[in-house]
């Protein structure tokens, strides 16, 4: 879906990249290119969800390169950019996700660019580039597999229920095992605030009760193992 917003403006350090990534020597690897390749500014890797939202809240980055592995329902990519709409996000696709479906709705959830994983370095520079001087970016080997039917991206689009970040975090929080009264004290909020956000995340799961949430969630990908590494951090505001 085309973006109407114009992108921030880079700086004279370059453009801001950030990556969510679980592999250690992939997180290295990219920094590497990122900061020997001119134009380009490395601000950091995480390997959670949490600490992607986290990191684009803190650096603000031009573009956010996500490992398809960390975001296999596109619930963190929705998030990122509804919060951020001057962001750009580009998926790495592993193999596993090579799929019609996969890059279909990646990109009907808001992402603006999907590369292979295994991409050479030249190709994920101009990608990186090519992202923020369009908006959109393809890699010619998934080319096929964007070709999805218009009115199947429309329906994807119009299904994706994706919570806030506010809602994210709570929910991250209830799977730790936290009650109203004790999330409310760490996100300095009203235990009523909380309820409203526990009532929305149950709808938009479709959860029974909080229980279920947190399966449902496990389930789907919105939350993944070791999403919860790192505590919430408190912030004051919904």
């Amino acid at each position: 879906m085309p973006r109407t917003s114009i992108p921030r403006p880079v700086g004279q350090a370059g453009l801001g990249i950030a990556l969510v990534d679980g592999v250690p020597v992939f997180r290295e690897g990219l920094s590497a290119l990122v900061m020997r390749t001119p134009g380009l500014r490395w601000l950091g890797a995480t390997d959670t969800p949490q600490g992607a939202v986290a990191m684009v809240e803190r650096f603000r980055p031009n573009i956010a390169m996500i490992d398809s592995g960390l975001d296999p329902r596109h619930h963190l990519s929705h998030m990122l950019t509804a919060g951020h709409p001057e962001l750009t996000v580009l998926i790495m696709v592993r193999d596993a996700h090579r799929t019609t479906h996969y890059v279909a709705t990646a990109l009907a959830s808001g992402v603006h660019g999907v590369i292979l994983r295994s991409a050479e370095p030249p190709q994920i520079v101009e990608a990186m580039l090519g992202l923020h001087r369009d908006r959109r970016y393809v890699d010619p080997a998934l080319a096929q597999t964007v070709a999805a039917p218009r009115a199947k991206l429309a329906w994807l689009s119009d299904t994706t229920q994706p919570l806030s970040r506010r809602e994210f975090q709570v929910l991250q929080l209830i799977a730790d095992g936290l009650e109203n009264q004790a999330i409310a004290k760490i996100l300095y909020v009203s235990v009523e605030t909380v309820r409203t956000h526990v009532k929305s995340i149950l709808r938009k799961l479709s959860a029974r009760d909080r229980t279920h949430a947190v399966a449902v969630a496990f389930r789907s990908g919105v939350l993944t193992i070791g999403t919860n590494k790192q505590p919430v951090q408190p912030r004051t505001g919904t």
